[in-house]
């Protein structure tokens, strides 16, 4: 029987008063507390790991009380109920301190819905409540050095050898594949055929015999993205997502599902807020405190950057969901003009350290933000998307 929401909120918040604390929201105060202001929180590699077990063991809290997969089928351990019970669930679990879940946003944004409409019943029972238990965590091995937005050039190789397949190449670009237990795999499988037809997907385990995975260093400071290299590893072909050689069908799901997850507060990538908005009452003391605030043209883009900041909260609300293309689209080029913005504002203040609060620090938000516009297909792509997917204006010329 399928709760009232009403019935649902209390529901929840039985939960949420028995296993976390409420979160007090102190106003913002220029030069009081930490003056830190990221896209991505950089950490440690303990810092990281403390946090991805936190985060676990919190998922795992949620499955236990029937949270964890509030839209999810019946059948593989979900609620089976709609997307306003899972607003609610969102709503309330804002105001109270919970471990963040941004950890998840490949596995619970990307890779369990490519599962859910691609994968065989083995995959589907093997993977799916493990993901949204947070048992494991999941990531994407999709982009190449020399495959970027032209993914369908890629050049890994998966050769059929009896029930397995044997995977040679590169991936780049993998978020949190040193924590990951699997991954989104594309590999060429037909050499002779058109670049998008001879691609599968498979579901592939990284602790695999042959696989490297090394960090790579961001300019932010941060290790998060990877590189993974494969050499003559062997999966089997139960691991396989969709048929041979339709890898690309099954890879258009799962970039639907990351962009709509990167415009949003579920799926694990904004958890209560969304990654990267700069809130408004920082900016605007920001501009108070250096004198800036009765400038015409600042007051300006004051009134756009509160404007921008509400119009993507409201798209990652909205039912139904805008177009993933253009939420993704959005929510990106507000960031990127908001730290833009910011750093006008600041000058040379947020190109050298000099220990003055609220400055330099937010250098993290101005290295960052570039990130947004090339995660789940760049901004370019997005456009192509709405224009040609949204609004049905006519196709490039190919």
């Amino acid at each position: 029987m399928i709760p009232t929401l009403d019935k649902f909120a209390a529901e929840v918040r039985a939960f949420l008063d028995a296993n976390a604390e409420r979160a007090v929201r102190d106003e913002f105060t220029w030069g009081v507390g930490s003056d830190e202001i990221t896209v991505y929180a950089e950490k440690s590699p303990a810092e990281e790991e403390a946090a991805v077990r936190a985060a676990q063991q919190w998922r795992a809290k949620m499955w236990e009380a029937g949270f964890g997969w509030i839209t999810g089928p019946a059948e593989y351990g979900g609620r089976g109920l709609g997307p306003e019970h899972e607003r609610v669930y969102l709503d309330l679990e804002a105001g109270y301190r919970v471990p963040s879940q941004t950890m998840f946003g490949s596995s619970l944004g990307v890779v369990a819905p490519t599962i859910l409409a691609h994968g065989s019943d083995w995959l589907k029972e093997r993977y799916l409540a493990r993901l949204f238990r947070g048992e494991i965590l999941a990531c994407q091995l999709l982009s190449e050095p020399g495959a970027g937005s032209d993914l369908a050039s890629l050049s890994t190789q998966a050769a059929a050898d009896g029930d397995e397949w044997v995977i040679n190449g590169q991936k780049v670009w993998s978020s949190r594949a040193h924590f990951s237990d699997i991954g989104l795999l594309l590999a060429r499988t037909d050499t002779d055929a058109p670049k998008h037809k001879g691609i599968t997907a498979f579901i592939y385990p990284l602790d695999t015999p042959g696989t490297d995975v090394r960090p790579l260093r961001q300019m932010t400071g941060g290790a998060e993205f990877n590189e993974v290299f494969f050499d003559d590893a062997r999966i089997s072909d139960r691991h396989r997502v969709g048929d041979v050689n339709a890898g690309w069908s099954v890879f258009r799901i799962s970039l639907q599902s990351e962009r709509a997850s990167i415009g949003s507060r579920g799926a694990g990538y904004g958890g209560s807020g969304l990654v990267g908005l700069a809130a408004p009452e920082k900016v605007v003391q920001l501009a108070q405190h250096f004198g800036l605030a009765d400038d015409p043209v600042v007051r300006q883009d004051l009134a756009r950057l509160y404007t921008g900041y509400r119009l993507v909260e409201w798209n990652a609300n909205r039912q139904p969901p805008l177009a993933p293309a253009a939420t993704k689209y959005a929510t990106a080029r507000h960031v990127n003009w908001a730290a833009s913005m910011i750093a006008r504002l600041l000058g040379p203040r947020i190109c050298a350290d000099t220990g003055e609060w609220g400055t330099y620090a937010w250098k993290q938000l101005l290295l960052g933000a570039c990130a947004i516009r090339i995660g789940g297909g760049t901004d370019e792509v997005m456009k192509n998307g709405v224009g040609e997917g949204v609004l049905g204006l006519p196709k490039e010329p190919r």
